[in-house]
């Protein structure tokens, strides 16, 4: 209608209790404590009520454009990047580099409405939760570190799949991790490595049940009476430089036992892959060159204050060398020849002492990730006797 007002339930009320208020058929208190308001504002409210009538009831910004209003033109900027550059990147992770790169200054509840609102990407169905028991964190940094391995199709289809190794610190959420073509043993080592010369000796390590870290189908050798002069007999390779090293080795019964570190590995294939794709990245050397400026970014996001101060790791001591521990290591006897088989290829130690005083010699073999390959020394004789002369000391 012409001239009209239009005003809410809430105001029409008000209209009601102010004529009565007019007719002094009611109190001022009364109508404050009917309408929630102080009488103090009653007073000022019927001020206005007997100068302008019912349209002073009214609030003054209806009808008006509020000044807090989203400025929707900026949002639909952010949508044509979001568009080009950030299609699959979920609201969260969209707003950071919205922020970041582009000086994005709205809010990311707006940023994931807009999402949601032009179909750029969809909410996901939760499922019912299954109730696990729930594990605190540990107290202080280095008394349990998740280890495990995520392979993915990190670099999408600009290069092969591979496998990313990760540790976790439990009670802070640190992280370390890199790149390798398959998960094994020896990357493990490399990983390891990196991790105990940085910070040290951790007490525990959380692994899965996976053949490298222990052994799961018993053999010939496991049904034989243990040595007793061999205390790592029966131990994998990654299981017998644990133990060198005097940490723990503890294993999950289950993936969700394990349930920090596989959650960080969820994150990092969706957080990574998309900066390993923004960054143009596509192999693994490249990748492993990126990592240190990531892993820097990736936990000042998310790790956490531990409740104790106090750092749970050990220092190496000068018996411990990593380079002797943190690598395969095989036993061969010498024969009356001097000679022992590994890998395929029979070497021979050449010594100016009597052959006859190293017959049934035993041999340690060091093989470590970054050693050269004993393949390639069959082509160069004097770097073979040099080692072999090595590993007799």
């Amino acid at each position: 209608m012409k001239g009209g007002i239009i005003m809410s339930k809430k105001e029409v009320k008000q209209i009601e209790l102010f004529e009565q208020l007019k007719r002094k058929e009611i109190k001022q208190a009364r109508v404050a404590k009917l309408l929630g308001l102080s009488v103090r504002q009653i007073k000022r409210k019927f001020r206005r009520y007997k100068l302008y009538g019912p349209k002073s009831l009214v609030h003054k910004g209806r009808g008006k454009v509020s000044n807090n209003k989203i400025d929707q033109k900026k949002i639909n900027e952010a949508m044509d990047t979001i568009r080009v550059s950030y299609s699959d990147f979920a609201p969260t992770l969209a707003y950071e580099k919205l922020v970041e790169e582009h000086g994005f200054n709205h809010s990311l509840t707006t940023l994931r409405s807009e999402m949601v609102k032009e179909g750029v990407w969809k909410p996901k169905q939760r499922s019912k939760a299954r109730v696990h028991q729930l594990r605190e964190r540990r107290a202080c940094f280095g008394e349990l570190v998740q280890l495990d391995g995520s392979p993915h199709t990190w670099f999408e289809d600009r290069g092969p799949r591979c496998n990313l190794n990760v540790t976790i610190d439990d009670a802070t959420g640190r992280c370390v991790f890199m790149f390798s073509k398959t998960e094994t043993t020896q990357d493990y080592f490399k990983l390891l490595e990196k991790y105990f010369t940085k910070h040290g000796l951790p007490a525990a390590l959380y692994v899965d049940k996976h053949s490298i870290f222990r052994v799961n189908t018993p053999t010939n050798l496991d049904l034989k009476k243990p040595n007793k002069n061999d205390e790592f007999e029966g131990l994998t390779q990654f299981g017998r430089a644990i133990k060198e090293l005097g940490i723990e080795l503890i294993f999950a019964q289950s993936p969700e036992a394990k349930g920090r570190v596989e959650r960080v590995n969820r994150t990092l294939q969706n957080r990574l892959v998309k900066e390993l794709r923004l960054k143009g990245i596509s192999t693994i050397e490249e990748a492993n060159k990126f990592l240190p400026q990531f892993i820097e970014k990736f936990n000042a996001k998310f790790c956490v204050q531990p409740r104790s101060s106090v750092n749970a790791h050990k220092e190496l001591s000068n018996s411990q060398d990593l380079t002797k521990i943190l690598c395969a290591k095989e036993k061969r006897t010498l024969s009356r020849n001097l000679t022992f088989q590994y890998q395929n290829t029979i070497f021979q130690v050449k010594t100016k002492k009597s052959a006859y005083t190293l017959r049934k010699t035993t041999v340690s073999i060091f093989e470590r990730y970054d050693a050269v390959s004993y393949t390639h020394l069959r082509a160069h004789e004097t770097v073979l006797d040099l080692v072999c002369r090595l590993l007799l000391e």
